[in-house]
């Protein structure tokens, strides 16, 4: 879900976000053009071994990260993007194929975005999308700095939602990320405004709204958790 231009002064932000500044009419179209991130080095690991990441103890029990393969998950993922409060959102609703293109499209690329379960005491109950948000087009729209980590959520299951899991598992797979990645200073997500549970949930694990940013089909909510403030949270 590319983003497009952000807003800045609709939401508390720090101050790498709130920078007045005056371009140039040929900086403007020069900006204009939307060049794509530079590549990675061809052998770099962009997320630091994903796989390799340690459990997190939540209230909720032993959550961890395991690295999606189609072959054994894509019945799983796919009824889930069927379930229509996802559906409304990730807009993978469709045959498997619909879901198995989604999740395809990264595991075949550089590795700068890892779909992932998150497995729960054993049984996996929500998909994860763990991405450089830096090397993203989202950095095109917002202050990047080098090693941002963008982090993608939906929960499984009826019963596992409204009960404060998402919460909890957002500030576990945040605490992950700052604890497996030391050169990221930030993690960022951008759910819809309109899911408010999403956004409530962010809130509740540490993020701050950082700006509001216009995306294909939907008008987000751009948050952000700063390792520096990760011991006051």
């Amino acid at each position: 879900m590319p983003p497009t231009e952000a807003h800045p002064g609709t939401g508390p932000t720090g101050a790498d976000d709130t920078l007045d500044l005056h371009l140039t009419e040929e900086l403007v179209a020069l900006l204009a053009t939307d060049p794509p991130p530079p590549p990675p080095p061809a052998d770099a690991d962009l997320l630091d071994s994903v796989a390799d990441w340690h459990p997190a103890a939540t209230p909720f029990g032993s959550f961890r990260l395991v690295p999606v393969r189609l072959d054994r998950d894509l019945p799983l993922v796919a009824r889930w993007m069927n379930d229509p409060a996802v559906a409304a959102f990730w807009e993978l609703a469709g045959a498997p194929d619909v879901t198995a293109a989604h999740i395809r499209a990264q595991l075949d690329a550089d590795g700068r975005s890892v779909p992932c379960l998150g497995v729960l005491d054993g049984t996996p109950m929500s998909y994860f999308e763990i991405y450089r948000a830096d090397l993203d087009p989202l950095a095109r729209h917002y202050p990047a700095r080098p090693h941002d980590t963008g982090i993608h959520l939906l929960i499984g299951g009826v019963a596992d939602r409204g009960r404060g899991l998402g919460t909890g598992l957002l500030r576990a797979v945040a605490d992950l990320v700052l604890d497996h990645r030391p050169r990221c200073t930030r993690v960022l997500a951008e759910p819809d405004l309109r899911n408010t549970p999403s956004v409530a949930a962010f809130l509740g694990a540490g993020f701050r709204l950082s700006a509001e940013v216009e995306l294909p089909g939907k008008r987000a909510a751009l948050m952000v958790r700063d390792r520096a403030h990760r011991k006051l949270l």
